[in-house]
C-alpha cells in the first residue's frame, strides 16, 4: 500500500528539525543581544572608573568645609552635576548596594543618552553622584585638565603613586619626559601652550589625549591618557554558528534517542523469540514505519508460534498413538515366549523385546521434548527453588551407575554449589549429559561443579573419542546423530538439555576435555533470587 507524505516519519523528523532550527535561531539572537548588553555595561563601568577614582580621591583629600565649593566649581568646569549623597537617599537593590560597598562604580541609565554615576568616597558613608547627559569634547578636556592639575600638586614617586591610583585597564595613563610621538608641529605647539590635544585613530577606533603638566619636572611633565578603545559589538557569526550547532545537535539527539529506544524494544523482542519465548510481542505505539514494522514482527512471531505448536501437537499425538501398538506387540511377544522353549526362538524374542524397550524410551524422549517446547513457546514461568547441585549429581550417579557398570563415574564438587532452578528439569538435563557421556566413554566420566560470582558451572567430561569441531553445533539439533564418533541414543537428549537451559536463561556448550581427552559438555546457569512464595 502506498504511503502518503503525512505518514512519513522522516518527513515529520525533518519538519521538527526545521522548527527547532528556527526556535534556536531566535533564542540565539536573544542570547547574543543579552550578552552584548552586559558587555556594553561592563565597558561603561571600566570607562568611568578612572575619572570617578580621580574625583573621589580629590574630594577625600579636601577639608569637609571646602568640598561643596569644590564640587560646584568642578561641575561648572566639566559641565556635569556633582553632589554628595548618602546610601539611604538612594533607592537601590541589594546587588547595587553591594557593588557600592565594595568600592566599585555603579552606572545607572538616565534618560535616552544620560548616565548616573555613583561611587563611595574612600572615607565616610557619603557617595559621589555624577550626572552626565552626554560625553562631549569639553568634558573630555575638562577631565584631562583636572587630572593634570591633580598630578601637578605632587612630584616624584608620590605623583606616580597618584597616577597608579586612578589608572584602569580601559584607560591607560602614562607620564614621560619627552613629547608624545605621532603629533605634528601644530599639535605640539598647542600642547606646549597648555592645551589638551585629542588625537583620533580611525583605523583602530581609539582615541588618546595629551597634556603638559604645569610646573612639572622634565622627567614627568608629559601626560598621555589612552588610547581609549571604542566599544566593539560582539561578532555574531561565529558564536551564532556554534550555538546553533550545539542546540541542533542536542535536539537531534533527543529525537533519535526516541527512535533508538523503539528499535531497542524490537531488538529485545527478537532476542527473546530467538531464546524460545515465542509469546513475546512488540508494543505498537503508532502507525509510522516503526509501528508497521512492529505489527509485521508480531504477525511473524504469531505464525512461528502457531507452526511450532502444530508440530508439537503432532509429535505428542504420534507418540501417544505409538504406545498402543507397541504395548500390543510386547504382549504378543510375551505370549509367544510363554508358548515355546526353543532357545533360538527365545533369543530372537529377547532381541525383539529390546527393540520394543528402545521404542518406549524413544516415545518418552519425544514426549519430553514436545512438552518442553510447548512450555517454552507459551511463555510458561518456571517454578524455581534452591537446588543443591552436589546432591542432584549424586542422585544422577546412583541412577546411572547400575546401567554402566564398566564406567567409573566421579564427582568433583566445591562446597555449597547451589542454584535457583526447576529441580526436575535441571536434573533431567544433567542426567542426559551423563548418560550420553557414559555411552561414549571408554572407562571414565567426571562431573565437575563450580560456583562462580555470577553463575554456576556444571561440567561433564568423558574419555571417549570426542566430537569434531565442525559437528559441535549440530549435536543439539533434534534427531542429530554422528555416525563416526558419537553414535547411539535417539538424537533428542542433547536437544532437551538445550531447551532446559534456554528456559532457565542459561546455556550449554561443548568442547574438548583437556583432562580426559574426550568431550566436555558445560552447563552455565545464572544466579538469581528465589521466586517469592
Amino acid at each position: 500500500m502506498r504511503r502518503t507524505l503525512a505518514d512519513s516519519s522522516f518527513l515529520r523528523i525533518y519538519a521538527l528539525l526545521a522548527v527547532a532550527l528556527l526556535l534556536t535561531f531566535g533564542v540565539t539572537l536573544l542570547g547574543l543581544a543579552m550578552v552584548d548588553q552586559v558587555r556594553r555595561e561592563h565597558y561603561r563601568e571600566q570607562l568611568v572608573e578612572p575619572p570617578m577614582r580621580l574625583l573621589t580621591a580629590w574630594i577625600d583629600s579636601l577639608p569637609d568645609a571646602k568640598r561643596e565649593a569644590w564640587l560646584a566649581s568642578r561641575a561648572e568646569q566639566l559641565d556635569m552635576t556633582l553632589r554628595r549623597v548618602t546610601l539611604d537617599d538612594l533607592s537601590l537593590n541589594y546587588f547595587s548596594r553591594s557593588r557600592l560597598e565594595r568600592g566599585r562604580v555603579l552606572v545607572l541609565p538616565r534618560g535616552a543618552h544620560g548616565w548616573r554615576l555613583l561611587r563611595r568616597l574612600p572615607r565616610g558613608e557619603n557617595l559621589l553622584e555624577v550626572d552626565v547627559m552626554s560625553l562631549s569634547e569639553r568634558q573630555l578636556r575638562g577631565l584631562a585638565e583636572l587630572l593634570a592639575e591633580w598630578l601637578a600638586q605632587t612630584t616624584g614617586e608620590t605623583r606616580r603613586a597618584r597616577l597608579e591610583r586612578v589608572a584602569g585597564d580601559s584607560m591607560p595613563l602614562q607620564l614621560s619626559e619627552s613629547p608624545p610621538e605621532g603629533l605634528d608641529a601644530r599639535q605640539l605647539a598647542r600642547l606646549a601652550a597648555g592645551e589638551v590635544v585629542i588625537r583620533l585613530r580611525p583605523g583602530r577606533w581609539s582615541m588618546a589625549m595629551y597634556c603638559l603638566l604645569p610646573g612639572s619636572a622634565p622627567q614627568t611633565r608629559w601626560l598621555t591618557i589612552g588610547p581609549l578603545q571604542a566599544f566593539e559589538p560582539l561578532p555574531a557569526a561565529l558564536p551564532l554558528l556554534v550555538l546553533l550547532l550545539g542546540v541542533l545537535a542536542a535536539i537531534i539527539y533527543l529525537i533519535m534517542r526516541r527512535l533508538e529506544a523503539r528499535m531497542a524494544r524490537l531488538e529485545l523482542a527478537a532476542t527473546r523469540i530467538a531464546g524460545g519465548r515465542l509469546d513475546t510481542r512488540v508494543k505498537v505505539e503508532s502507525g509510522d514505519f516503526l509501528g508497521r514494522l512492529g505489527m509485521a514482527f508480531n504477525g511473524m512471531a504469531a505464525q512461528v508460534q502457531s507452526l511450532l505448536r502444530a508440530q508439537q501437537d503432532m509429535i505428542r499425538a504420534v507418540s501417544h498413538e505409538l504406545r498402543t501398538p507397541v504395548a500390543r506387540i510386547r504382549f504378543a511377544v510375551q505370549m509367544v515366549e510363554d508358548m515355546t522353549d526353543d532357545p533360538a526362538i527365545r533369543r530372537q524374542l529377547e532381541g525383539v523385546d529390546g527393540d520394543i524397550t528402545e521404542l518406549d524410551e524413544l516415545i518418552d524422549e519425544m514426549l519430553s521434548y514436545a512438552r518442553l517446547g510447548s512450555e517454552t513457546a507459551n511463555g510458561a514461568e518456571l517454578e524455581t527453588s534452591p537446588v543443591d547441585c552436589r546432591a542432584m549429581a549424586e542422585r544422577v550417579i546412583e541412577a546411572l551407575r547400575p546401567l554402566h557398570r564398566t564406567i567409573r563415574i566421579e564427582l568433583e564438587a566445591g562446597p555449597d554449589v547451589e542454584v535457583q532452578a526447576e529441580p526436575r528439569y535441571l536434573q533431567r538435563a544433567l542426567q542426559n549429559l551423563v548418560a550420553n557421556a557414559c555411552r561414549h566413554a571408554r572407562s571414565r566420566v567426571v562431573i565437575r561443579l563450580q560456583s562462580e560470582p555470577q553463575r554456576v558451572r556444571l561440567e561433564v567430561e568423558d574419555d571417549g573419542p570426542g566430537i569434531p569441531v565442525a559437528a559441535r553445533s549440530e549435536v543439539f539439533k533434534p534427531f542429530a546423530r554422528l555416525d563416526d564418533s558419537r553414535s547411539g541414543g535417539y538424537g533428542l537428549g542433547l536437544s532437551i538439555v538445550q531447551k532446559v537451559m534456554a528456559w532457565h536463561g542459561g546455556s550449554v556448550m561443548v568442547d574438548a576435555s583437556a583432562a580426559l581427552g574426550g568431550a566436555r559438555f558445560t552447563l552455565l546457569l545464572p544466579r538469581r533470587n528465589a521466586t517469592p512464595a
